[in-house]
């Protein structure tokens, strides 16, 4: 069953936290304020079928980014004990044969999931230079089994202000993917 992101407000600072990258194993942090023109954190995970549906795009779309100043995290929140195909050892795979050049980070605990009120994958928040919320939401309107190709194209103009030094304009819709896998209580 699709869930909807919940649309944090804007201006929020952004959560502060340090997780291990899949690939390399080293500790990763978001830059201090004013380290990079801002910083795109999404919450992905391996199996998730709108994430499978948006990677092509999405994937070539932050290396572009990457290439242009924007830091990228990606992290994945989902439970290992229910999905193991999302644990530490299928990120390194995914990342690795995608060609990742931005760190997958896996959030093992999931309080920095529930720092960000993630809820959903993909789920996306971008941040300004100072570190201030200045966008969430999705991608574009696209959906697995819709007949829409993904484009990217509110999470490309919303970057794109944001590198210009702009708050981003018009909508911000939710995004909508697969609930994250929390742990079992």
């Amino acid at each position: 069953m699709a869930l909807g992101s919940t649309m944090a407000p804007l201006g929020a600072a952004m959560p502060v936290f340090s997780l291990p990258d899949a690939v390399t194993g080293a500790l990763v942090a978001p830059p201090p304020p004013g380290e990079a023109a801002g910083t795109l954190v999404m919450f992905v995970c391996n199996h998730c079928p709108y994430v499978v549906h948006v990677r092509p795009v999405l994937v070539p779309l932050c290396h572009e980014l990457v290439d242009r100043g924007l830091r990228v995290l990606a992290i994945n929140s989902n439970s290992e004990r229910t999905h193991p195909q999302d644990g530490p050892l299928h990120m390194k795979r995914l990342a690795t044969e995608e060609g990742f050049r931005f760190p997958f980070l896996f959030d093992e605990t999931q309080a920095v999931a529930r720092a960000f009120d993630a809820a959903c994958t993909p789920d996306f928040f971008l941040y300004d230079r100072q570190a201030r919320l200045a966008w969430r939401g999705r991608m574009d309107g696209s959906r697995p089994g819709s007949g829409t190709t993904p484009d990217g194209a509110e999470l490309r103009a919303a970057c794109e202000a944001v590198l210009a030094g702009r708050a981003p304009e018009g909508p911000q819709l939710p995004s909508l993917g697969c609930g994250i896998k929390w742990h079992p209580t």
